[in-house]
């Protein structure tokens, strides 16, 4: 039956259409234990593997970030950027993916940053790029090679990935002009509009400039950083069509990715893959790093 109301964003005519697209948890039996399944895995990490949590990278006190190194010096490095919408969780719920990459030889860092309302999506933004430059500058304190440094997130996390990709490194750091190895993305958002309309509102507060400032698949610039953009198989379609326009927009500035779902994965269970050195996202990194 063809609506008679005007379509919000797309050809999505209701919040609750939008909704049912992204919220991830609606789809899932079972959502709070996707999240114990984060807390009891972070809680091994930092029962077994040697840690140096709660590194200031910037001045206020959600800038920190907690490092798990590699056994070996100057090993490959993997900075994570974690979920929950801009406006939930920390670094602490996700130190679950060096379970899989420290037996790798690969230094896990986990990002964390404040969040929203407290902040906009630009100071996420600007505190993520902050992070990063710090570990391309300081990494080598921790025995970490700065010149293999590799990036990714889950969901809001995939989003400022793909933004901090954006990022001009020289002119704004001093830094290389491409100084990330290689990036993996998983469940992200690139295009913003549609959340405008969601439950998110409330708290992530976007508006147009916050939109075209923050959606990164308008827009994309060269960048000769390959990147892993990924998906759980079982996710609604629109996280989907977000994967496959960021790729598109990827590819189309000349720039080298490559786009696969994870099958049967849901929104929570697509980063499982860090978790353990066999699971394909560590494989993944460590090719990448090598």
């Amino acid at each position: 039956m063809t609506s008679h109301y005007p379509a919000i964003y797309r050809e999505f005519t209701d919040q609750a259409q939008i909704d049912a697209q992204y919220n991830p948890s609606l789809p899932v039996a079972d959502p709070a234990a996707e999240m114990q399944h984060f807390v009891t895995q972070a809680q091994r990490a930092r029962a077994t593997l040697r840690d140096v949590p709660d590194v200031r990278y910037g001045p206020t006190l959600a800038e920190t970030l907690d490092i798990y190194p590699a056994e070996q010096p100057n090993a490959p490095v993997f900075v994570f950027i974690h979920g929950g919408y801009w406006r939930a969780l920390s670094s602490k719920e996700f130190a679950g993916i060096a379970l899989g990459l420290q037996p790798l030889g690969i230094t896990s860092v986990l990002i964390n940053y404040a969040l929203c309302p407290a902040v906009t999506i630009d100071e996420i933004t600007r505190q993520t790029r902050a992070a990063l430059a710090w570990v391309l500058q300081h990494i080598e304190e921790h025995g970490g090679d700065p010149n293999r440094v590799a990036i990714g997130g889950h969901s809001a996390g995939g989003h400022l990935t793909a933004v901090a990709l954006q990022t001009r490194w020289a002119g704004d750091y001093g830094l290389p002009a491409g100084p990330v190895k290689a990036a993996v993305l998983v469940s992200g958002l690139y295009d913003l509009a549609p959340l405008r309309y969601s439950y998110l509102q409330p708290k992530i507060q976007l508006d147009d400039g916050v939109i075209r400032r923050n959606s990164p698949a308008f827009g994309v610039r060269p960048c000769t950083t390959p990147i892993h953009i990924t998906w759980g198989g079982a996710e609604t379609s629109e996280f989907a069509r977000q994967s496959q326009v960021f790729h598109d927009a990827w590819q189309a500035a000349g720039n080298t990715s490559e786009l696969a779902p994870v099958p049967d994965a849901n929104h929570f269970s697509a980063i499982h893959g860090f978790e353990t050195p066999d699971g394909h996202l560590a494989r993944w990194l460590a090719n990448a790093l090598a």
